[in-house]
């Protein structure tokens, strides 16, 4: 009876053991299923939503037919420019390496001269409104807009739209043997415009110190990549920037406030945000109200994120690391429809690289890299982003999902020579890339930036009122 019992036991065990791993293995299935049902009715949502998106503006189809390019790369030449060395190896060279060299047999491709320059004047009597992605674009006067490493504002009290960037209109140069190519600091330039087409210079609304040499704003010194928010609660309008000494070793943010969009701003300091060294960097006004502030920090090495003062002009203790280990800077925030989106560039200098799009459900991460996005040129383009740098993305209130990705094609063999690189970028469609550290899909739509050569917005866009 003994042994009858053990045996009796064993198989109750035995059996308890197959029906608990039955039931684990039928959850595992159960969730599994849950997973491809909820990534199926997410990216049914977001077919259904640009779907929708096109058919209510029917210009959408048409900023998605992209262009190709054909550029061939000309045969070697005894002599390359000092650019274009120092990325020498041994292999062909590619377009990066012409792009770089200031003596291509092929510049003109990527730099067009004065000739080809976009003239809102001439634009505006000819009722064209194009954008030329690379070319000069003048201002009202007539002048090439400096505008460098901008941001964008768009101020309702006087439904306006404010452009501000760095004024380098200065010769280029290097501080030293090893140093980077680098204009001394003018200030900050800002243009205003009905239209985000027609720009009028205002002049420039935060000017470099000529002669303190211990000034943050020294010409000496460094100051890139302003934007300008506006704070519903005190009246000002605030302007944070990248503060920075000719080596990047102070890497440090500075805050300016004026009463006025178009200056002049005053300067109130500088400060390493979180106490961790700060360079490229942007801020992002959330539908709240609440800014935040997001830079390169740990020598580039990751981004932090966290929320500035009530009036704007200090950080809180509360941040966040992210990307941490991938090397991006040039940060450039946007939302659509409660998802956060960003993009990104790799820390190559001067020189192009590859952009990268990322995704979170909240603004403090964690965040979730969804490839990159760009569309059309060719590989190269697309691996250089079209030889630019993102600096910032402005929505088109009107048509949901679509927005102007701006971006610098920067020229350090002339600075002040360098370009703007506006392309139409659309929220919506299946994302084509899974997620590198989760299961599956992301929940949200693909972030897309179309190159053209030449395009609009639709007409019937205005600004709102």
């Amino acid at each position: 009876m003994a042994i009858s019992g053990t045996g009796n036991l064993h198989r109750a065990l035995s059996g308890y053991r197959c029906s608990r791993s039955a039931m684990v293995w039928s959850l595992v299935g159960l969730l599994l299923l849950l997973q491809l049902y909820s990534l199926a009715s997410r990216r049914n949502v977001v077919r259904g939503d640009i779907q929708l998106h096109v058919s209510r503006h029917p210009l959408v189809r048409e900023l998605e037919q992209v262009e190709e390019e054909n550029i061939q790369v000309p045969p070697p030449k005894k002599k390359k420019s000092p650019h274009a060395a120092k990325r020498r190896r041994k292999r062909s060279a590619n377009l990066i390496d012409e792009f770089l060299d200031e003596n291509s047999q092929i510049r003109h491709v990527f730099f067009p001269d004065m000739k080809s320059a976009v003239d809102p004047v001439k634009g505006v009597e000819n009722g064209s409104h194009h954008y030329y992605p690379g070319k000069i674009w003048l201002d009202t006067e007539g002048n090439p807009i400096q505008a460098h490493g901008g941001g964008m504002l768009y101020d309702e009290r006087s439904n306006t739209y404010y452009w501000y960037g760095e004024y380098k209109d200065g010769p280029t140069y290097r501080a030293h043997k090893r140093g980077a190519a680098r204009v001394d600091v003018i200030g900050v330039g800002c243009y205003s415009s009905k239209d985000l087409w027609t720009w009028k210079n205002q002049g420039i609304v935060l000017a470099a110190e000529q002669t303190n040499e211990t000034h943050d704003l020294h010409k000496s010194n460094v100051l890139e990549r302003p934007k300008v928010v506006f704070n519903e609660k005190t009246g000002k309008y605030v302007m944070w920037m990248h503060i920075d000494d000719a080596n990047y070793t102070k890497a440090c943010v500075g805050i300016a406030i004026s009463d006025y969009p178009t200056g002049p701003f005053e300067y109130l300091r500088s400060q390493r945000p979180h106490g961790f060294d700060s360079r490229d960097m942007t801020i992002f006004k959330d539908d709240d109200g609440v800014v935040y502030l997001i830079y390169s920090s740990q020598d580039n090495s990751e981004l932090h994120i966290g929320p500035l003062t009530d009036d704007y002009l200090d950080v809180q203790p509360d941040m966040r690391r992210i990307l941490i280990g991938q090397h991006r800077e040039a940060p450039a925030l946007f939302k659509y429809q409660g998802t956060y989106y960003m993009v990104t560039s790799g820390c190559t200098g001067w020189a192009p690289n590859e952009a990268l799009a990322h995704a979170a459900e909240s603004i403090m991460g964690p965040w979730e890299t969804m490839g990159n996005p760009c569309i059309g040129g060719n590989k190269m383009f697309r691996l250089a982003t079209f030889f630019a740098q993102s600096t910032f993305v402005v929505p088109l209130p009107g048509i949901p999902g679509s927005y102007i990705f701006m971006a610098d094609r920067w020229n350090p063999a002339e600075l002040r020579n360098s370009r703007y690189v506006w392309l139409p970028l659309i929220v919506g469609g299946p994302p084509d890339r899974p997620l590198e550290y989760n299961f599956g899909f992301p929940p949200w739509p693909r972030v897309s930036i179309y190159w053209h050569k030449k395009w609009r917005l639709p007409s019937s866009w205005k600004v709102s009122k």
